[in-house]
């Protein structure tokens, strides 16, 4: 639980806003807690993962330094990592330290309201050496706090007397709690019980974490029965379709001869072709797996949307194959029978047999139309009957109302 303010010693917890397993990144709001003064945000002060919930939603009375979550890296895998054992003991918060290292029989109103001496200066308490914890006395190399400047020059404490003030501070720095320590506001030992508590919060403890052991490997007799369940048949991959339909191109080239005999002008089978596809993609049918289009889309933003159409456009090109003539197959002409004697002088001679026309094969188209073509398209998964839809369209401007692709 951390102290929102130096006298918060406890507090409640009203919301957990990221869950066990959930990354966050820095500046993220992790807690709603609430004291009895406010109630704050806590923010994530670098990036991690939210490993165990100790204190659930709810929760009254957590103590100020206490363990309600526990916070691991971005990298850290949980199913490998074992989480510490919470400890029984917390830091103490801001106030109960200070409760805890100002000594009651320097503190009583009588000496808090004493007035200073004639030369306004406060005497330090007497201190023996080795009763003082808070370091020892040094030359301040470096210019005083602010703080510690104003403090001596209230308490009447000259400036060059700073050096024999034993320092507890980074590099022998002289701090506020080493001046309140030599004049007997606060306990002697208080300066140095705090650097060396700062100090230790200062560096992260891993003595507790351990690693979790690896996950067994399964044997080599068992492997090869779940290598083989494990496998499963792999989709197969998705087919296109192709659509073919007979047209008939007779009434396009009576279109195009009566063209050409009034206006002196030959309109090319490939314009008539074009023209036919491009009027026959227009309002298909919308297939099963149709997306929506970028423009679809921002209608859908404005509102624009408010009928909804069943068709779209397509984008058909057919392909055009002419189909084989059908041919007449005739039996091969046999051997010529040989004229008997007695047939000539009876008059009877014997006729040569006429060759018989073969019945064509059973799969050979006959009767079909002239200038009879197939036209292809190919359709994926889904579109097969919108590519129908296109190609009777085709067939019936083509062989229907082929003036109509003229004007």
């Amino acid at each position: 639980m951390p102290a929102m303010s130096p006298t918060m010693t406890e507090g409640n917890i009203t919301s957990w806003k990221v869950r066990e397993g959930d990354s966050f990144l820095t500046g993220d709001v992790l807690l709603e807690i609430e004291t009895d003064k406010a109630q704050m945000d806590v923010e994530a002060q670098d990036d991690g993962k939210m490993a165990k919930i100790t204190q659930a939603d709810g929760s009254k009375g957590v103590k100020v330094g206490s363990r309600i979550a526990v916070i691991v890296g971005e990298e850290d895998d949980l199913s490998t990592l074992e989480l510490p054992l919470e400890d029984a003991t917390f830091a103490p918060s801001p106030q109960e330290d200070l409760k805890s290292g100002i000594d009651p029989s320097q503190t009583s109103e009588s000496q808090a309201e004493a007035p200073p001496s004639s030369k306004g200066a406060v005497t330090p308490r007497a201190s023996s050496p080795s009763s003082s914890g808070s370091g020892t006395p040094r030359k301040q190399t470096y210019p005083l706090y602010p703080s510690i400047a104003a403090l001596l020059h209230e308490k009447g404490i000259p400036t060059s007397e700073a050096d024999k003030i034993p320092a507890s501070g980074p590099k022998g720095r002289l701090l506020k709690g080493d001046v309140l320590a030599y004049i007997g506001r606060i306990s002697q030992s208080y300066p140095s019980e705090q650097s060396a508590r700062i100090t230790k919060l200062g560096h992260l403890d891993l003595s507790n974490v351990q690693v979790a052991t690896p996950p067994r490997v399964p044997s080599q007799s068992t492997a090869p029965a779940q290598d083989t369940a494990s496998q499963t048949p792999e989709p197969e991959p998705e087919t296109d379709t192709e659509i073919a339909l007979p047209i008939s191109m007779k009434s396009v080239l009576e279109v195009q001869k009566r063209i050409q005999e009034t206006l002196g002008v030959t309109m090319p089978l490939s314009t008539f072709i074009a023209r036919a596809t491009e009027i026959a993609n227009d309002e298909l049918p919308r297939p099963a797996n149709y997306k929506p289009s970028s423009d679809e889309l921002f209608n859908q933003v404005l509102g624009l949307d408010k009928v909804k159409l069943k068709t779209s456009r397509g984008d058909f090109v057919p392909q055009v194959t002419a189909i084989p003539t059908a041919t007449v197959y005739r039996a091969p002409l046999g051997p010529l029978k040989k004229h008997d004697i007695i047939d000539i002088l009876t008059g009877n001679p014997t006729r040569a047999s006429k060759p018989m026309a073969k019945p064509p094969p059973a799969n050979t188209m006959t009767g079909s139309a002239p200038a009879t073509n197939v036209f292809s398209v190919v359709a994926v998964k889904g579109e097969e009957q919108r590519a129908r839809v296109f190609l009777e369209r085709v067939k019936t401007i083509l062989q229907v109302e082929p003036g109509s692709l003229v004007i």
